[in-house]
């Protein structure tokens, strides 16, 4: 059946009374949320994780997308008006976006940003309708070898390439396998690190895993920096664009459209990339270069619009491969494991109408999103008046009622302490929580890959690099897992590269490569607690307080 079809059917689903009231709420609560410096998208959806479990897989899907797009959204209204980003994807979006608000020009930058995001958002999703399912076939073609070697890719990826500090990848990867390996083989049926605890014999359920690193780890963090007077918001009027404005900002939409997707589909892509290399193509391709560093309308579209296209790529793996490239993408599979359905290529095949569904629902909640952003925008803003002690007190008492409904122990309630503090001591000394919780997902998956593609080449190694044809009984080596090993040596060795690469440059290329090398390092963090104060003494007070 043609695409077409099945995302028409996907919208008769989506487009039921329940769904849209579902799309509706996730959109509203992804949007505040994404408002809400502190709490992301990730930390509410694994907060809602225990809750949503009386409703059907697609219905708690279609409101958890809302809560994702929503949280793109609502991430941009801070990061103008306070320069305190909610995640970083919104990082780059600060740099300009504050500037305008402190000139006066708030509402037009909210407005670039909502439409930007709406533009690329819609024409994400419209690529994922192509996308996904041409994966999805490819992926059904591959062997255990190659599964092994993907994943094992998309666990390099993630530790190597996202963050400051490689180690501290690994060690946040190590302790997300340690976790997933908990409980008894699913081969000999020996248990392994129960320490003789019962209750540990099924292993550590990933939903409480889910709630207490991202939703409990983080309130005991910001909790622990917890501002004692109140945040001063700059007054925002109704949003809207004139006609330079929009001249302005069409085309960065359309080119930070193009950057976003593509990194959002690659595993351990993210949406940090793309916002940056947006805001450096903006600032070199602009007319008003004297605009940039002071309020440049353009340096707010294009990187808009390149987080919300991430977004939308992010999807592709997810559905396609099972591979979540964000931290948010990761719970939601979590939320599909948690229904009993298995992520990887055969979700297409055996969840159609959830997944074409799910699709349809990006559509419907992208435009609710337009809807309500624009004219709502002065009252998302109020939300950041909300005192933090009553916000985190509420966080802990839903992460502790959603743990202990996961299976009705009070177990898990002290297994989602051990999370909740493991994911603060995280926090505290610089690991990633992204490896974690993508190790405790894909760790028992990548160890049944692994443990297919030894039993085929009778236990040697070289069965991890391809299989033996049936017919004539020779071994093969597969292109795929060959061409994936090299990717993961090229990412390995990279600062040798790049070492290497800046060496044979002329100077000003040398200059370009590490500008952008160190912003994707060590990205401007505008929330980091350990950042050094602005220079600007109204913002040194704020970052004090």
């Amino acid at each position: 059946m043609d695409n077409l079809e099945l995302l028409l059917q996907g919208f008769a689903t989506a487009a039921t009374p329940v769904n849209l009231l579902l799309a509706l709420i996730g959109v509203i609560v992804g949007t505040a949320v994404g408002v809400l410096p502190g709490i992301g998208p990730a930390m509410t959806v694994a907060l809602l994780l225990p809750i949503l479990g009386g409703l059907e897989p697609t219905s708690a899907l279609i409101m958890l997308a809302g809560i994702f797009y929503g949280g793109m959204y609502g991430g941009s209204t801070t990061s103008i008006l306070l320069n305190t980003p909610g995640e970083s994807s919104s990082v780059v979006t600060a740099i300009e976006g504050n500037q305008m608000a402190r000139a006066g020009r708030a509402a037009q930058a909210l407005a670039t940003a909502a439409l930007g995001s709406f533009l690329a958002g819609t024409i994400g999703t419209a690529l994922l309708v192509f996308f996904a399912p041409l994966v999805t076939q490819f992926a059904i073609s591959l062997g255990a070898p190659e599964y092994f070697a993907i994943m094992l890719l998309a666990f390099i990826a993630v530790t190597a390439v996202l963050g400051a500090s490689r180690l501290r990848g690994f060690i946040s990867l190590m302790l997300g396998l340690t976790i997933g390996l908990v409980g008894l083989d699913s081969v000999s049926g020996q248990a392994r690190l129960t320490f003789g605890i019962p209750q540990l014999s099924d292993g550590i359920d990933v939903v409480v895993v889910a709630v207490g690193i991202f939703a409990l780890g983080e309130a005991l963090w910001v909790a622990a920096h917890l501002r004692r007077r109140a945040v001063e918001v700059i007054p925002v009027g109704r949003p809207w664009l004139g006609r330079e404005d929009f001249k302005r900002s069409w085309k960065p939409w359309l080119r930070g459209t193009a950057y976003g997707f593509p990194f959002g589909a690659v595993p351990a892509g993210g949406a940090e990339i793309p916002t940056f290399l947006s805001y450096i193509t903006e600032k070199r391709l602009t007319k008003h270069p004297e605009e940039f560093g002071k309020g440049a309308i353009e340096g707010v579209a294009g990187p808009e619009a390149a987080n919300n296209a991430s977004a939308a790529g992010t999807m592709v793996p997810m559905l396609s491969l099972g591979l979540p490239t964000n931290a948010t993408a990761a719970v939601m599979l979590a939320a599909l494991v948690s229904y009993g359905i298995q992520p990887g290529p055969l979700l297409l095949q055996r969840e159609g109408e959830l997944v074409w569904a799910l699709i349809a629902s990006l559509f419907i909640g992208n435009t609710l999103l337009l809807i309500l952003n624009l004219p709502l925008a002065p009252v998302w803003a109020k939300l950041l008046r909300i005192p933090r002690p009553y916000l985190y007190a509420g966080i802990l008492f839903f992460a502790s009622m959603g743990a202990y409904a996961v299976n009705g122990s009070s177990f898990d309630l002290i297994l989602l302490l051990v999370m909740g503090v493991l994911g603060f001591v995280m926090r505290r000394f610089g690991l990633p929580v992204l490896p974690l919780i993508i190790a405790v997902i894909l760790g028992p998956r990548i160890e049944l890959q692994g443990r297919r593609a030894l039993q085929l080449s009778s236990g040697e190694l070289k069965g991890l690099f391809g299989s033996v044809n049936v017919s004539t009984g020779q071994f093969q080596l597969s292109p795929i897992a060959v061409t994936v090993y090299l990717i993961i040596l090229i990412v390995l060795l990279w600062p040798l590269l790049f070492a290497l690469i800046r060496k044979a440059l002329p100077a000003k290329a040398q200059e370009a490569l590490e500008e952008v090398h160190e912003e994707r390092i060590h990205p401007p963090r505008a929330d980091d607690a350990t950042a050094e104060p602005p220079a600007d003494p109204e913002a040194r007070e704020r970052t004090r307080r």
